[in-house]
């Protein structure tokens, strides 16, 4: 069977944002799926709703309720194929060829793929090391709107985010949310990683302060981080109005709602408290892992520079004795160990070369132990 992983024998690769193969909820999924199709029958099986099943919007509202700050009504809620779908089919409603799209700097790598494929042009918004500068971005989309461009949105992953761990200050999302109403930029919110939380509640999304500003905010969530990436399935909140924007799109109105099937399964594992138990589970299981990477490069790599993060699958380190992270990559892997050079998490990466992205999520503590020392003699080797 093919699978996207693909192991290298004898090096111990820290560079996959991929789950604990062992903390897939196997037995429990196969469990769910039996419930959902003796309740629903042959109704699972056919075409579904063009939002997404109600059972699953229904659990995710109440769901939401508990993790976020606000709750969504069911007319907000669009179930999808996942975040990289769900961020696809946002950015082919929002944006076009030529459109400027603000990305935060640095970002989720992938995502600058999937906004690309749509002739966008990606420029980075204003950012320093505690993530985006709104009253910056505020002054770049009017620069930009004065040069006669249009800004069609902000992408940024906003709690725990893809590479850096990081969630945005309290003060900077008001900000933020204050500006996009202002400006009438939408927000594309990536909120894959708000279940995984290691001190306590995930900070409110952006989407749950948006009304109050008036501000467009399109809020991604996911399963593949809290279950499993295989079910490729996902969801969005946004206003009802543009939730209806997507129902309408052909594609939903040709095959109905995406991933009916696993949806409805979902909807069981959820209801049937499998979910808070797997979820809890995973938790502790990457809060000890983060723990014991944190403290194996502190024990290994004398001149990396990090923020241990409060959430997430990531470390991002800066390299503090000048040293180019894509050059070290080569002799890193022929001593054993791989990681992601942190270039690739920016639209220009000119001044990047010094950092780089670690996860935690998929080796067990021994082998992140065993990884960050060989990382460690890399480092010094190339820095002696």
């Amino acid at each position: 069977m093919t699978i996207q992983y693909v192991e290298r024998p004898g090096i111990i690769d820290l560079g996959w944002g991929h789950p604990d193969p062992d903390s897939l909820p196997t037995q429990e999924w196969a469990e769910a799926s039996v419930a959902a199709l003796r309740r629903y029958g042959w109704t699972a099986l056919t075409y579904g709703a063009g939002a997404g099943p109600g059972p699953l919007i229904e659990w995710l509202c109440d769901r939401m309720a508990a993790t976020d700050a606000a709750k969504p009504e069911p007319g907000e809620v669009f179930v999808t194929a996942g975040v990289s779908q769900g961020l696809d089919l946002v950015a082919g409603v929002l944006a076009g060829p030529g459109d400027i799209v603000l990305v935060d700097s640095p970002t989720y790598h992938l995502a600058l793929r999937i906004l690309a494929d749509h002739g966008v042009d990606l420029r980075a918004a204003p950012a320093d090391g505690d993530g985006i500068l709104p009253a910056q971005t505020g002054e770049l989309v009017a620069r930009l709107r004065r040069a006669g461009r249009r800004v069609a949105l902000i992408y940024l992953v906003p709690i725990f985010g893809n590479p850096t761990g990081a969630s945005l200050p309290a003060q900077r999302r008001r900000e933020l949310i204050e500006v996009a109403g202002r400006t009438r930029v939408p927000i594309v919110e990536d909120d894959t990683y708000r279940e995984l939380s290691y001190s306590g509640s995930a900070p409110p999304s952006l989407w749950s302060a948006a009304g109050e500003a008036g501000a467009q905010v399109i809020r991604l969530g996911s399963f593949s981080k809290s279950v499993a990436p295989g079910l490729r399935l996902g969801w969005l909140t946004a206003q009802a109005p543009f939730v209806r924007r997507l129902v309408e799109r052909g594609y939903v109105d040709s095959g109905g709602g995406v991933n009916h099937s696993v949806a409805l399964a979902m909807a069981s594992f959820g209801a049937s408290g499998r979910y808070e138990r797997h979820v809890s589970a995973v938790r502790e299981l990457y809060r000890g892992r983060r723990d014991a990477l944190v403290e194996a490069v502190r024990d290994g790599i004398d001149s990396a520079r990090f923020v241990v993060p409060d959430g997430g699958w990531f470390l991002w380190l800066t390299i503090t004795s000048t040293v180019d992270t894509r050059r070290l990559l080569v002799p890193a892997e022929r001593a054993g160990v791989s990681y992601v050079p942190g270039y690739r998490f920016y639209v220009d990466p000119v001044s990047t070369v010094d950092q780089l992205r670690l996860s935690y999520s998929m080796l067990p503590p021994a082998e992140l132990a065993e990884g960050a020392r060989r990382l460690g003699r890399v480092v010094d080797a190339t820095t002696s």
